[in-house]
Parts: structure tokens; C-alpha cells; sequence
């Protein structure tokens, strides 16, 4: 892209080169300075004079699209000074916001606390203190996307998944692959608007321009090529009622004539949809605060003497946060800490009665359909609660299409036999033989997460927990009416109480429901980390419960 003249350039902060990200900021520094000086209180009779002059050569004064573009500049600085990896980036990000701060004009704060509205700040880890492994994915983060997110900011619990997550989606979004990358993001942006999911559309909005794509596409799917809006059907079914989805749905696809998809196109397009769907489920499971540089990250208005003002309260953001007030499960009480013995008391007389004696087939197959019955009850009584999302709704159609339990108005699903079609012995082959390397990068992740053990629960150590990571992943494969034929349901209500139920089936089928009092309300004594964990599991039992539904009707396509 052809550089602009005043336009502010930060790619060269991506550098792992000190002296190219110095020359980097002493640019962006001068840039960032010079536009200052227009808007400055202090430039004011200066401008005016300017501005004459500019009105009689016709002209056009600077004005708010100055003053608009000098705010964007320094809500960056200001992500910068907080999240940048690179010691000399914060630095050097602060003094610039100090000496703008000098010529008189007013600079941008942080709204909210850290990185989650659900994990007091002072439990994450903080950039500049982390150790060399860390550093080095955080530097990885930030020179491929020229940031370090709040997502990776809360993944970092979990330094292992959060390497293969970003290399997966680094991969999707960046490497040689059948779409464009203008496609890539727009793909992101319809995924995470069917959840009405602002924070990661933001995100998207500005990575879709910055590779050069067309703004229009962002006025609302009508906008974008009919190719994309093809897809919209496919995206909405994929996001709340996966099993739906029939091979006469991709047919549709890939036989549209001048509008159609490649095969290879339609895999790429399905594993970001999927991408994106789950990945705003762990935004509001994990309650990700808006980058400091976006919307609802920042404010220009000054601190009051409580450090609030009323603006902050009609947005959301409380004096004494609602990260500070102390979560349910930072105090033991008695009760909570006997809720993990409990547990843990279930999961031994559990693997007793395993070794004892093993349920018939058609035992296994009923409790498998009431498990699967009795989670269209689970359901929460806080919807008014649900977080605020700006209005996305431009980025999709047919608004009024969400979630929907399985046999609501007398419809029956089938049971989806993970015996007849399995992500280890078809899923896998098909994408990686479609879109090389990506199956292999998804099946690291699913194992990762499926795997991942610390060996502890809440403040008990060297605990076996892989039958309570299988009963939820396989809860959650219920919920979407995939049944695994060796595995006892019985098992699922021993193991995860109504409280834990309400909250994995508002994060992965209604994610923008999800609220702190669900958060604090299961596992009430265990750790953050531990909560991370468990969305981690809910991120990618969900994706590949999504892959399943997709990449069967695409395997009957093609037979």
C-alpha cells in the first residue's frame, strides 16, 4: 500500500530488530507531534491563519478528520504504553503521549481493568513481567498481528494451547491458502457477528482495511460480493443449529456459477467460520475486556476525584470494578471447599463402579438420550443480564435465527454416531487433503486442550481430572446431539452440578448471555487458571463439534 504523507506508519514496531523499531517510532513520533501541533490549544491563532489560506486555494481546513485521526493515533500509543512486549515500544510510546500531552491536548486513559471483566487484573500476568518462554509468545503475538490481544493475555494461563492456537490461527489468516486475505477477515467479522461479538468484529474491521479491503463490505452484507452472502446461510446454521446442515446446503455452494465456491475455498471458509464462532464463546466465557485502542477500551475524559465519572457508569465501567469486588470462589467458605471434596469423592466412587462392572449397550444408549433430553432444560433465568454488544447486526441476515434445542416443536434430530464419522478418521484427512497442514494444526489443538493437565484441582495436587475433562467435553458433544458409543452419560450428572451445566451451554450455544455471576458461580474454589481451562475445553469441543456437522455433508457431497 502506498504510503500517504502525514499518515502514521507502525509496522516497522513489529520489528524484533531494537533499531528498526527505534527509527519506527522516532517516525511515528515527528507524525504524531506534527499533527498535534494543528489541533493544539496553543496553535490555535496559527491554524486559523492556516486554514484561511488553505479556504483560498480551495482547500479543506483539517478540522474533526485531523482531530479524528490524532485520537485513533493516540489510543494507540496508549495500547502501546500497556501491551506492547518490547520494553522500548512502552517507553517510547509514553514519552510521545506526554509530550502531546504538553502542547495542551487532552490524552486518552484506560477504561476498565486488565484484559478479562471477569479476572482481577493484579491474577494475570502483567506485560513486562513475564518469563523468557512467555516473552517469546508474546513477541510472536505482537509481530504477527502488531499487537498483543486480551485474549492471548488470558490464553497465557496456558502457555502450551496458547502456542498451538496462535500458530492455527497465524496459519488461517496469514499463509498461502485458497482465500484472500481481505475474504479471511470478512469471514471473521460475519462469524463473530452471528454472536453479536464487538469485540472480536472490531478487531476484525480493522485488520479487514488494513489488507486492503473495500470499506463498503463493512456497511452490511448486502454490501460484500454475493459469493459472501451465499455463505450466510451456511454461517448461521454452522453457528446455532449445526445439525441442520445437509449435503444439499453445500451442493448450493459449490454449484452457484460465476459465484461459486472451490472446494478448497469452502474448507478454508468452514474451519474460520468454526474459528470464530468458538472463539467468541471464550471471548464472553472468560468476559475479554475491548482492546484499550477500540471502542469501550479508552476515554478521553479526565479521571474525577474517585477516579470515575458518570459517562464511565452509563457504559458499564464502575468505580470499584466489578474484577474487584472479590469473586465468589476468592474467600474459602466451607461450603465451597467441601464442593470440591464432593467432586472429587464422585470421580473415585465413579472409577470404582467402572472397574466393577460395565453397563449394557442399551443402557448406555438411554442414558445417553436423556442426558441428551434433559439438556434442552438447562437454562439460565439471566438473559436481561446478557452483556452489551454494540449493534453488529449489518454483518449477517435473518437476525431472528439463534440457538434452538433439538426437538423444539416436535422436530427430532438423529443421533450423530461418532462411530460412523469421526474427526480422527475422516474430519482429519478431509481437511488436511483440501487445505494442506490445517488438518494436522487443528488435531494438535483438539488434543492439546482434550490432554491438558496440571494434575490439580483447586488446592489438591497430583489428581488424575481425565474423567472430568471427558465428561464435559463429551457434555458438550451431546448438547449437539453427538453421541460417543463407549462412553457412559450416567457419568455427566455425577460430575457437573446445574450451576457448571448453565454456564457451558450459555458459552458455547448463547455466548453473549454470558454473565460474572455465571462465571463466579461454578467451581467456586478454584482457580482463574482453572476457569480457563475449562473454556479452553468448551472452545474446542464446539469447534469441532461444528467441524463434524460441516465436513459430513461435505463428505456426502462428494460421494
Amino acid at each position: 500500500m502506498e504510503e500517504r504523507e502525514g499518515e502514521v506508519r507502525w509496522d516497522g514496531l513489529c520489528s524484533r530488530d531494537a533499531a528498526a523499531r527505534a527509527a519506527a517510532l522516532d517516525h511515528i513520533g515527528q507524525t504524531v507531534l506534527r499533527r498535534g501541533e494543528t489541533v493544539a490549544p496553543a496553535a490555535a491563532a496559527t491554524a486559523a491563519a492556516a486554514a484561511s489560506a488553505r479556504a483560498a486555494a480551495g482547500l479543506l481546513a483539517p478540522g474533526a478528520a485531523a482531530r479524528d485521526g490524532l485520537s485513533a493515533a493516540l489510543a494507540r500509543l496508549l495500547m502501546l504504553s500497556k501491551r506492547c512486549p518490547f520494553r522500548d515500544v512502552r517507553e517510547r510510546s509514553e514519552t510521545i503521549l506526554g509530550r502531546v500531552q504538553e502542547l495542551g491536548i487532552r490524552i486518552p486513559r484506560p477504561l476498565g481493568h486488565g484484559p478479562s471483566r471477569f479476572i482481577p487484573e493484579k491474577e494475570t500476568i502483567q506485560v513486562g513481567n513475564e518469563d523468557a518462554m512467555m516473552h517469546t509468545l508474546f513477541a510472536d503475538s505482537f509481530a504477527t498481528l502488531g499487537r498483543l490481544d486480551n485474549v492471548t493475555l488470558v490464553m497465557v494461563f496456558h502457555p502450551q494451547y496458547l502456542e498451538s492456537f496462535l500458530k492455527t490461527q497465524h496459519y488461517l489468516l496469514q499463509m498461502d491458502g485458497p482465500l484472500p486475505l481481505h475474504y479471511r477477515h470478512y469471514i471473521g467479522i460475519m462469524a463473530a457477528a452471528r454472536h453479536q461479538c464487538s469485540y472480536l468484529v472490531n478487531l476484525h474491521v480493522n485488520d479487514f482495511l488494513h489488507v486492503g479491503g473495500d470499506p463498503k463490505w463493512l456497511n452490511g452484507l448486502e454490501n460484500a460480493p454475493q459469493k459472501l452472502q451465499n455463505l450466510g446461510e451456511l454461517n448461521k446454521m454452522l453457528a446455532h443449529r449445526p445439525w441442520l446442515i445437509t449435503k444439499e446446503h453445500i451442493e448450493q455452494l459449490l454449484k452457484t456459477e460465476e459465484n461459486s465456491w472451490s472446494l478448497a475455498e469452502l474448507i478454508h471458509a468452514v474451519v474460520l467460520l468454526t474459528h470464530y464462532h468458538s472463539l467468541a464463546s471464550f471471548t464472553f466465557g472468560c468476559g475479554i475486556s475491548p482492546e484499550i485502542d477500540c471502542e469501550g477500551g479508552h476515554t478521553f475524559r479526565p479521571p474525577s476525584v474517585s477516579n470515575y465519572c458518570i459517562c464511565d457508569i452509563t457504559n458499564g465501567y464502575h468505580g470499584v470494578d466489578e474484577n474487584h469486588a472479590s469473586p465468589a470462589g476468592s474467600i474459602p467458605t466451607t461450603e465451597s471447599v467441601c464442593e470440591v471434596e464432593a467432586l472429587m469423592e464422585k470421580m473415585k466412587q465413579l472409577q470404582e463402579c467402572r472397574d466393577e462392572e460395565e453397563a449394557s449397550q442399551e443402557e448406555m444408549a438411554t442414558r445417553f438420550e436423556r442426558e441428551k433430553r434433559e439438556s434442552m432444560f438447562v437454562c439460565s433465568s439471566e438473559d436481561e443480564e446478557s452483556a452489551p454488544a454494540r449493534d453488529v447486526s449489518r454483518h449477517f441476515e435473518d437476525t431472528s435465527y439463534g440457538y434452538k434445542d433439538f426437538s423444539r416443536h416436535g422436530m427430532h434430530v438423529p443421533t450423530f454416531r461418532v462411530q460412523d464419522y469421526s474427526w480422527e478418521d475422516h474430519g482429519y484427512s478431509l481437511v488436511n487433503r483440501l487445505y494442506p497442514d490445517v488438518g494436522q494444526l487443528l488435531d494438535e489443538k483438539f488434543h492439546i486442550a482434550y490432554n491438558l493437565t496440571y494434575n490439580t484441582m483447586a488446592m489438591h495436587k497430583d489428581v488424575d481430572t481425565s474423567m472430568l475433562r471427558r465428561a464435559i467435553w463429551n457434555y458438550i458433544h451431546c448438547m449437539f446431539g453427538i453421541r460417543y458409543d463407549d462412553y457412559d452419560y450416567g457419568e455427566i450428572n455425577q460430575l457437573l452440578d446445574r450451576s457448571f451445566k448453565v454456564y457451558i451451554k450459555t458459552v458455547v450455544c448463547t455466548p453473549e448471555k454470558t454473565t460474572k455471576r455465571m462465571y463466579d458461580s461454578f467451581w467456586r474454589q478454584f482457580e482463574h487458571s482453572e476457569k480457563v481451562h475449562v473454556n479452553l475445553l468448551l472452545v474446542e469441543a464446539r469447534m469441532q463439534a461444528e467441524l463434524l456437522y460441516a465436513l459430513r455433508a461435505i463428505t456426502r457431497y462428494m460421494t
